[in-house]
């Protein structure tokens, strides 16, 4: 199938969107004992429902950051208010989701900034999927006044461990560099390391990708990159969860999906597990058969994506 070109909506990463990781260095630092971050929740409210209670359960306070995309498919008023009232208690950064919020224009559709290997007809979809969520915000001006602020980047530490928490990768909000492709690729090495240096961080949490992936790495010392994918759909074939980022100075009361310790820190990938026949009905209110996001997602909703849970690690 012939693609758009790279400057396509949809396709297109504006300039807007590049902060570099520098950008990452120079971030106010927050501390925190327990972090959790939590990227692409894409309206899912049985989702933060659970994300808040696993929070609840913990024996001490917990941090949670929300790194973009916590809309999507909630373009009905109660729902996009509901996520968003809630989401903003917290921690927040933006997504390209929300990033788009507020453009004069759609010439960045989305503002996904989709590869090549992605079909055209999604990139599409998801422009029409935006552009019903922006009709829907746009409705909510006390709302998108709290959205429009938020940073792209946040930075944290816990423990010894300095968190760099981005959208996308280290360079961009819709950066792709931190999949789990990329994340193999070992060309990719130096821009890694360098990434890693500029921003003086030990650890990137990130999402965007809706894949998850945690990998470490010896870049002058353990380096890890944490991509929870997405914490409200499915990240794996038959696993109908969402997955959230926990890094933490004591062990979780979670059992971990996989993890790992980094000085005396816990980085692991927990299972964010909704009540899936409420959400499956939810999203089939604003969504029914053979609209934009039941044709993109709901096979994913349903059975998850053609990625095995074990290539995350």
């Amino acid at each position: 199938m012939k693609m758009s070109p790279a400057d396509a909506p949809g396709r297109v990463c504006p300039v807007r969107y590049r902060y570099g990781p520098a950008a990452i260095a120079a971030a106010p630092q927050r501390q925190a004992g327990i972090l959790y971050v939590i990227g692409g929740l894409y309206g899912n409210l049985p989702a933060l429902d659970a994300v808040e209670a696993m929070a609840a359960a913990e024996p001490g306070p917990v941090r949670l950051c929300f790194n973009g995309d916590f809309n999507w498919f909630n373009v009905d008023d109660a729902g996009f208010r509901a996520i968003n009232e809630r989401v903003l208690r917290h921690d927040a950064i933006l997504g390209n989701v929300e990033a788009e919020f507020g453009s004069a224009d759609d010439a960045a559709g989305c503002g996904c900034a989709y590869p090549d290997t992605v079909d055209e007809g999604v990139v599409t979809r998801s422009n029409q999927i935006h552009a019903m969520l922006k009709q829907t915000a746009a409705r909510h001006p006390d709302l998108l006044a709290k959205i429009s602020p938020l940073p792209m980047v946040a930075r944290y530490r816990v423990g010894s461990l300095r968190i760099g928490v981005v959208h996308g990768d280290a360079e961009a909000l819709a950066g792709w560099r931190f999949d789990p492709s990329a994340l193999d690729d070992p060309a990719e090495q130096a821009w890694r390391a360098e990434a890693f240096r500029q921003a003086d961080v030990d650890v990137f949490a990130s999402s965007h990708t809706c894949l998850s992936a945690m990998r470490r790495f010896d870049l002058d010392g353990p380096r890890l990159v944490a991509n929870n994918g997405a914490a409200g759909m499915p990240n794996a074939l038959g696993a109908r969860f969402g997955i959230l980022t926990r890094i933490g100075v004591r062990r979780s009361p979670h059992p971990a999906l996989y993890g790992c310790k980094l000085a005396a820190v816990f980085i692991d990938s927990h299972a964010v597990n909704y009540d899936v026949a409420r959400w499956e009905r939810e999203f089939l209110k604003n969504w029914p058969q053979g609209s934009p996001a039941w044709l993109s997602y709901f096979s994913r909703i349903a059975n998850g994506p053609e990625f095995r849970l074990q290539q995350s690690v």
